[in-house]
């Protein structure tokens, strides 16, 4: 088979039935790994996928992380040692679904093919991408691509990453590699290729304030009991303007870097619409209808946002009683230059200058990230995405983490890029989550071709 486009999509077309019937098995284990009890689920996960690797005509190891941290599945297609090794990063946990409480129209863990679409979680996120970027490898291989090609793909991202970079520091020599490539982020509309040029950061926490010890009745102790649930109302609207979302937070904004007219250029150049952003996450309305505005807030600027209120009465009608205990769930999205660190440390000081009896629990943090968008790696990129989708890349910022980026980055000590085939429609995260076979050969072809043009590139070690 050559290289050319045709060739590719031919490739592709026969190749289709094998793919599915992949994407099915795998969208069928439901490897939810914020549940403790899909632990088998896991280990059954990490099982089938060394098991396609290695019929497929690669080495495959299932890499132990921590102690009771899941494993990751690392899939070697080596041909020569003084060739260009590449490795293709994905995830295959997947975040929790139900039909009860959600409205899918399919059971979220039966593979359901509604046309040249799939349904089922982790079909998006992160499976059918995963897949779609091995059968690129397969399409090299098949065309003789003069490189090594590598899979990685871990079961925790979706809980941030926690073991990931354990795991691969305790790995390091087996995982050695010229470069990554992640193929798990999302375009911002199907008529224009996107990659980020960048990953925000995350830095969640829990506000607790406990001001009794069982619920008393509002006309015996009330106006003399402290209330914890307003307290804490009271406590999130000094930290952050809701209706502006602007945080007040003193030095929060201190290390955000403005994007450049270049960038910016890159965003107006995506084909985001403040109508298509709106249908596609079914909002009904949005802080702002400036669609740089938007792209701006979603992709360059940080944030804060309230995920939860815990305390008090919420069950039918009104129970007249003021609780002992209330918390709010908070995380702010960083972007580059900004340091969970000191952002977490700038919340304490805040909260203990305006309510020093509320405690902050945080959570395990994420740093951004910022990826290349010159050289010849992000030319490749662009090369393989516009010869396999017919248009040039835009490079985007992305509004979501992937710990496992930074992680990578540091203990690999080799640069990360992304290819990603996602698109807004597809629900990440989202009941009804899907994924489509235009992206699917679409990636095929384009990783395909990445892995020829990088094979040219001289090997950091030589």
């Amino acid at each position: 088979m050559n290289l050319d486009k045709q060739s590719l999509l031919a490739f592709a077309r026969n190749e289709r039935a094998q793919y599915e019937a992949t994407l099915k098995e795998f969208v069928e284990i439901p490897t939810v790994s914020s549940e403790p009890e899909r632990a088998g689920d896991i280990r059954k996960m990490a099982e089938c996928a060394a098991g396609l690797l290695r019929s497929m005509g690669g080495e495959a190891d299932i890499l132990d992380t921590v102690e009771g941290g899941n494993p990751l599945i690392h899939g070697r297609f080596d041909i020569d040692p003084a060739a260009p090794t590449v490795t293709v990063y994905n995830h295959l946990d997947v975040q929790p679904a139900s039909r009860e409480t959600e409205p899918w129209k399919s059971d979220p863990f039966v593979f359901t093919k509604a046309g040249d679409r799939y349904l089922g979680r982790g079909t998006t996120d992160d499976k059918g991408p995963a897949l779609a970027a091995l059968w690129g490898i397969k399409a090299a291989r098949a065309a003789g691509v003069r490189a090594n090609l590598r899979v990685l793909w871990e079961l925790e991202e979706e809980i941030g990453s926690p073991n990931f970079e354990a795991g691969i520091r305790k790995h390091t020599g087996l995982l050695k590699t010229d470069h990554v490539i992640v193929s798990d982020t999302i375009w911002v509309s199907r008529q224009r290729p996107a990659c980020p040029a960048g990953l925000r950061g995350l830095q969640g926490f829990e506000l607790v304030l406990e001001t009794g010890q069982t619920d008393q009745h509002s006309g015996t102790a009330g106006g003399a009991a402290r209330n914890p649930l307003a307290e804490l109302m009271k406590l999130v609207s000094e930290m952050h303007d809701a209706t502006t979302g602007r945080v007040k937070i003193k030095g929060f904004y201190d290390d955000v870097v403005p994007p450049t007219k270049q960038e910016l250029q890159e965003f107006k150049d995506s084909g985001f619409s403040i109508k298509s952003f709106k249908k596609d996450h079914l909002f009904k309305s949005l802080r702002s209808d400036d669609p740089v505005d938007v792209m701006k807030r979603l992709w360059a600027m940080p944030t804060f946002e309230v995920h939860g209120v815990t305390g008090g009465y919420s069950g039918p009608g009104i129970k007249t009683v003021i609780p002992p205990r209330a918390s709010v769930k908070i995380s702010c999205r960083l972007v580059a230059n900004q340091d969970p660190k000191k952002i977490l440390r700038l919340v304490k000081q805040f909260v203990k200058e305006h309510n020093p009896d509320v405690k902050i629990e945080h959570e395990a943090a994420m740093y951004p990230f910022q990826a290349p968008t010159t050289g010849a790696l992000p030319d490749a990129v662009r090369a393989a995405m516009k010869f396999a989708f017919g248009r040039d890349p835009v490079f985007v910022r992305e509004g979501g983490s992937i710990g496992a980026v930074v992680s990578a980055e540091k203990v690999l000590r080799c640069p990360v890029l992304f290819l990603g085939l996602s698109l807004p429609e597809h629900g990440y995260h989202a009941p009804n989550e899907n994924f489509d076979w235009q992206q699917a050969s679409g990636g095929m072809v384009a990783f395909a071709k990445y892995f020829e043009i990088v094979s040219g590139i001289r090997p950091r070690s030589s």
